[in-house]
């Protein structure tokens, strides 16, 4: 044979020769059909799937096996190529090929479709005229070793073994017992809620979700039966509290789910007793607290709530500290009344036409025009809005500004981090280059020459903003590297706020460190700002001008609703007496209920 001659065709038949013999044997095809029988059955084969290469081995002919000669007449002989076969380069037929069992994917499966009679050696064409490969219909099995894994996901809490439910529910039916016809009002609830191991103010969604809200009362055993599919399927608070305000096939909290608890804290807390009167204002509190529980809880920016934020937030906290504090000024985190007076008024003075929604122009005025009209403009093109007003009518509704107030007055939270990020991220590819650092800069030495003062160049300002973020990446700067940054509020200011960049320039940068490095109690930017304006907003009330006839006019029937509104504010020690509120001019326009001034 010439030694150039490739010999592979020639051993390729030599082997499946082989194979087929050794596949007519009575031992291969009773083996054959144990292994399909297991394939078939996997509850029977999960055991044996684990370690298959015994079992293969010990189905395996004897070594010693080779391939008898065929009996009956035509039967084909060996091939005359096998004699060309090199010595060494293949096995002959009496010592045997080492015998491999068939391979089969973990995603098909290998059945016989006809087995030959023993004793018909005559090859088929190919091996595939034997066996079929079909696609498995059963999902496979898994890895023996995934299943020595505990659980470790819980969406709905980790379940407790120590909740006694029949005694829970036994306590929830001696609690009913002591009301009329074994039915509890809204009023009832308080004692219901409990009796279920609940905070106070979870009392108006258990009512809620027991269906109170349509009949006016709950049955014990709608109740009952409400309060055991929770405990079965809810094994901590945050998802306790997800399935008692969700609507029927959701699994997260929007913003309208919020709006019946909140109804119910406003007319029971005792904080809050002189609002209750005044329902015009409801809505405006309603609306503040819920924007702040999204603009704190939701950190995905989804408007959905789920229970893994809502478990890593502190809500449900506050939400349990309503019983314990009457003065509800101390939850400064989400439901403080003197917080939502700032924010409202702020709004107020913005919205000259009192249609609660205010434009670019509108917005530009806040604070004396600090902010820059690059920023304004950014600000309404949907980067950190809502809702298709913007987009439509450029203008942006009282829920989006309680976002814009609360990120513009303190910077250093994660969501305002956020917040103000997006604006400067033209491009949307997630860091800040040096040409959109420029671009919010270039207005900012424009507003500081017209006010004669002498600008820092941009490279001398980009040197020192990058010695203050300190990226890790030269050339852009990412969210990442913001929060990091314990002054990410100076950060922002030099782009786009004027009023406060020049604070800055007059403070050494060791005092800002030591500010921002304070700990224990110390209050938030955003709770020193509304303390601040709620004690400037209350001198001007005290200082109002008095009546110039010399005694009081008679209150008309909108200055008599307002007056109930003000006695917060006669509360506070240091007052005497509430005057008019005069530093905005409530009266020049004709309110309606959906145009209301400030409580």
């Amino acid at each position: 044979m010439p030694p150039g001659k490739v010999l592979q065709p020639v051993l390729k038949m030599k082997v499946d020769e082989l194979f087929l013999c050794w596949l007519s044997e009575s031992s291969t095809q009773a083996m054959l059909r144990d292994c399909l029988r297991r394939i078939q059955m996997p509850e029977r084969g999960a055991g044996d799937a684990e370690q298959p290469g015994p079992r293969l081995a010990a189905a395996a002919p004897d070594p010693a096996w080779r391939p008898r000669e065929c009996e009956g007449p035509g039967a084909p002989g060996p091939t005359p190529a096998s004699t060309a076969l090199p010595v060494g380069a293949a096995s002959s037929a009496r010592s045997g090929p080492p015998v491999r069992g068939p391979r089969r994917s973990g995603g098909t499966r290998v059945s016989c479709r006809t087995l030959q009679d023993p004793g018909d050696c005559s090859p088929p064409d190919s091996v595939h005229g034997i066996f079929q490969v079909q696609t498995r219909k059963e999902e496979p099995l898994p890895p023996a070793a995934s299943r020595s894994i505990p659980t470790f996901y819980f969406p709905r809490g980790r379940p407790q073994d120590t909740v006694n439910i029949d005694a829970v529910i036994t306590k929830i039916e001696r609690t009913f017992a002591q009301f009329p016809h074994e039915r509890a009002t809204i009023e009832d609830m308080g004692r219901v809620a409990k009796a279920c191991g609940c905070p106070l103010y979870w009392k108006g969604p258990l009512f809620c979700s027991a269906g109170g809200e349509r009949t006016g009362s709950v049955s014990v055993h709608k109740f009952v039966a409400m309060w055991r599919k929770v405990l079965q399927n809810c094994h901590d608070d945050a998802a306790k509290f997800v399935h008692l305000l969700v609507s029927p096939g959701c699994s997260y909290l929007v913003q309208e789910d919020f709006v019946p608890f909140l109804q119910d804290v406003v007319n029971t807390h005792p904080g809050l007793a002189f609002l209750k009167e005044a329902a015009e204002f409801h809505s405006r509190y309603i609306t503040t607290v819920i924007q702040r529980i999204f603009y704190t809880v939701n950190r995905s920016w989804s408007g959905r709530i789920t229970c893994a934020e809502l478990r890593r937030s502190t809500f449900l906290q506050n939400v349990a500290l309503l019983e314990e504090e009457a003065d509800i000024n101390q939850l400064t985190e989400f439901f403080s009344y003197e917080h939502f007076y700032v924010i409202y008024c702020k709004f107020w003075e913005l919205d000259t036409d009192h249609d609660l929604l205010i434009d670019a122009q509108d917005l530009a005025r806040h604070n004396d025009h600090a902010i820059s009209t690059k920023m304004i403009d950014r600000i309404f093109s949907g980067a950190v809005t809502r809702g298709k007003k913007v987009q439509k009518e450029g203008k942006i509704s009282y829920a989006d500004f309680v976002w814009f107030l609360i990120s513009e007055e303190d910077k250093k939270t994660p969501t305002s981090i956020e917040y103000w990020f997006r604006c400067m991220d033209l491009d949307g590819d997630g860091a800040l280059s040096m040409f959109e650092l420029e671009y919010f800069y270039e207005e900012q030495c424009r507003r500081l020459d017209s006010m004669a003062i002498e600008a820092l160049p941009f490279e001398d300002c980009l040197c020192q903003m990058l010695d203050l973020v300190k990226p890790q990446t030269e050339g852009r700067i990412t969210l990442q590297d913001l929060k990091r940054c314990k002054l990410a509020n100076v950060f922002f200011d030099t782009f786009f706020n004027i009023e406060k960049y020049l604070d800055h320039e007059q403070k050494e940068q060791a005092s800002l460190l030591r500010e921002s490095d304070s700990e224990g109690p110390e209050l938030s930017d955003w709770e020193r700002f509304a303390a601040e304006e709620y004690d400037i907003l209350v001198a001007e009330e005290a200082a109002g001008d008095p009546w110039e006839d010399g005694y009081e006019a008679e209150l008309s029937p909108m200055e008599q609703k307002l007056s109930a509104l003000r006695s917060p504010l006669a509360q506070r020690p240091f007052l005497e007496a509430p005057g008019s509120l005069g530093a905005v001019e409530l009266y020049e326009y004709e309110c309606g209920d959906d145009d209301l001034p400030p409580s």
